[in-house]
C-alpha cells in the first residue's frame, strides 16, 4: 500500500482556498459596481516556483 502524500494534499487544499477566496473577492467587487482589479496574481494550476 502506498504512503499518503500529505504535502501534495496540503498544497491542493491551499490552492482551492486561494481560488475560492479570489472568486469571492471578485463577486464582492462586482456587487459594489466596481471592476475587479487584477493587482493580485491569478490562481492557476500550472504555477512555477523557483527552487
Amino acid at each position: 500500500m502506498a504512503k499518503p502524500n500529505y504535502a501534495f494534499e496540503k498544497r491542493q487544499r491551499d490552492l482551492a482556498k486561494k481560488k475560492k477566496k479570489e472568486e469571492k473577492r471578485k463577486r464582492k467587487a462586482e456587487a459594489q459596481g466596481e471592476q475587479p482589479t487584477e493587482d493580485l496574481p491569478s490562481i492557476s494550476g500550472d504555477e512555477t516556483t523557483p527552487v
